[in-house]
């Protein structure tokens, strides 16, 4: 039980969060609990398959697969960041998660969200310069500067969560502790201030046109430059083999940003808790599971490259 306190001056202490999650529907909770945890083991295998794979296999030591490996590992996080709990909250009575517990969890969850925001977009430049420039893609793209983007985005995604969640636990909540989501997020978590929270709205929104909108663009420049590029290639052949090595990306980026921005960019009057906590579940955790789905299902390099390590296992017996 998360007991409530009166300890501090202002009188409104409490030692945790009720998450209420999916509590007014019982019998779907028993269901969510297997489904999430199917999708939750199969988000585990995949993403490490890639980053194995990514690892093994020398002809996969590109930028290409340096970011794939980068966003594999952060969708491994952003899951385990959300899914033990959520597991545990659905499993029993107990729906409680101490304050240290929700501070930590929205930092490291937004954190990793607003990082997968960004590598996005630093992805989408990627497959530009491989289609555009192909001849000079090593030479635009070296190993340092991967490295250096890929950091940046991690270091920007963080800075910005330490940012909103400071802000969020300055509000002041009166004693409220009943969260009706299923983890701490922030558009949850406004609702339970006490004050005026316009200025908290204004400045989420504008944060997330910045963590959001900006990569967004950056990705439909860069698709627009590998469409002209595309329709300049006279092979048929040539054509698939550039959009093969753009569609993947592109299918992850729909399904991410899509229900992120339906989530944060909407004004809070019009935003619906039912329907944010399905939205919630599609990109915290279902698209982390098909993540590894569409790029090994749409890749031939690697699938090449899982049926070399597997027949190199089955050789070495």
């Amino acid at each position: 039980m998360c007991y409530q306190r009166m300890e501090q001056k202002n009188g409104s202490s409490f030692t945790g969060f009720v998450l209420l999650a999916f509590s007014d529907r019982p019998q779907l909770e028993l269901v969510l609990f297997v489904v999430l945890l199917i999708f939750y083991i199969f988000t585990l295998l995949g993403n490490t398959t890639i980053i194995a794979l990514s690892h093994l296999d020398p002809h996969l030591h590109t930028p290409m697969y340096f970011f794939l490996s980068n966003l594999s590992f952060l969708d491994l996080c952003y899951t385990t960041s959300i899914v033990p709990q959520l597991l545990v909250n659905l499993s029993g009575a107990d729906k409680c998660v101490s304050f240290a517990g929700c501070v930590v969890q929205l930092y490291i969850s937004l954190g990793l969200g607003c990082t997968e925001c960004i590598l996005l977009g630093v992805m989408a430049f990627d497959r530009y310069v491989a289609v555009c420039r192909p001849l000079h893609y090593t030479v635009i793209m070296p190993p340092r500067l991967c490295a250096l983007m890929a950091s940046a985005s991690w270091f920007i995604g963080f800075a910005n969560s330490l940012l909103q969640t400071i802000l969020i636990f300055l509000l002041p909540l009166c004693g409220r502790n009943k969260l009706d989501h299923f983890l701490c997020e922030i558009p949850a978590l406004l609702k339970l201030a006490c004050v005026e929270t316009t200025v908290n709205e204004s400045e989420l929104f504008f944060a997330s046109v910045i963590i959001l909108l900006i990569p967004v663009a950056l990705i439909i420049l860069s698709y627009g430059g590998i469409v002209r590029a595309i329709s300049r290639i006279k092979s048929a052949a040539g054509q698939r083999k550039a959009f093969g090595t753009c569609g993947s990306h592109l299918t992850v980026v729909t399904l991410f940003y899509g229900t992120a921005i339906y989530a944060y960019l909407q004004p809070s009057n019009n935003y619906s808790q039912d329907q944010g906590k399905f939205i919630a579940l599609f990109y915290t955790i279902v698209t982390p599971m098909i993540n590894p789905l569409i790029y090994t299902l749409r890749n031939k390099d690697v699938k090449g490259a899982m049926r070399k390590v597997l027949w190199k296992d089955y050789d070495s017996r």
